[in-house]
């Protein structure tokens, strides 16, 4: 790995489905995730998430791009402080609510029954338990994006990839495309954090949604399957030793 590899981006999700946030800096905990990633996430149908005894559930439960395209209009950021989600559609907020309430909760509820109305199965209920994380990955990981992997895919494609379609928390240059796919089982920096790959991402439907317009416009798990034979973009990585991420830092690999 050359000198140049680094950190160029680091984002978060607070709602499972929502926009990406990102950030200057993240501080991370051994076996973490990013503090409050995908802390939420809204039910969609059957209420069966228990916050006393919080387990994965599949990615289809709950509202997510890969079917609701409509989400990606929204514009979202959570404020730590004050525990907040403030929501904007087409430039002006339209809700502040405090998720960690249950009136918080419900103002993010009664929005969603009427804005999602037509692709919803149920009740919208918006789940949380202190310090869950609705991944689609059971473990609790940080996904790793490389950028030379997505500049191969649209070499292929032909067109434009917004790197945001993969929602990735931590994004990569200066590396060999999908040279990161190698780091299942190893141990790796960035910057003052110890990392160890655990698994590939395999990319599904949510990518080909442009996460600007919302409109289904690519085919990326077809298209990586068809060039590649198979459909994995980006690494999941277990964090070994606490630390501050920030866009700079070096990744060197043990």
């Amino acid at each position: 790995m050359g000198e140049s590899a680094r950190v160029v981006g680091l984002y978060r999700y607070p709602v499972k489905g929502l926009s990406p946030e990102p950030l200057a800096e993240v501080k991370l905990q051994k076996g973490g995730t990013f503090p409050w990633d995908r802390a939420f996430a809204i039910e969609n149908g059957k209420h069966d998430f228990d916050p006393e005894n919080p387990k994965h559930f599949p990615k289809i439960k709950f509202l997510m791009l890969m079917r609701d395209e409509r989400l990606a209009k929204l514009k979202t950021r959570f404020v730590d402080e004050t525990e907040t989600l403030h929501v904007a559609k087409d430039g002006s907020e339209v809700l502040a609510a405090k998720l960690t309430t249950a009136a918080g909760r419900t103002a993010l509820e009664d929005f969603m029954r009427i804005y999602m109305e037509k692709e919803l199965r149920g009740a919208p209920r918006v789940v949380h338990a202190p310090g869950f994380s609705h991944s689609d990955a059971p473990a609790k990981l940080v996904s790793i994006i490389n950028m030379a992997s997505l500049r191969a895919l649209e070499e292929k494609l032909g067109a434009h990839v917004h790197p945001l379609r993969f929602r990735g928390n931590v994004y990569l240059e200066g590396l060999e495309p999908f040279a990161d796919h190698d780091w299942v089982g190893k141990r790796f920096r960035m910057g003052d954090v110890a990392f160890k790959g655990f698994h590939k991402t395999v990319r599904c439907a949510a990518t080909n949604v442009d996460p600007e317009t919302g409109t289904r416009d690519m085919e990326i798990p077809q298209t990586l399957m068809r060039h590649w034979g198979h459909a994995d973009l980006g690494l999941y990585a277990e964090i070994e030793s606490p630390g501050t991420l920030r866009p700079g830092d070096r990744i060197t690999l043990e």
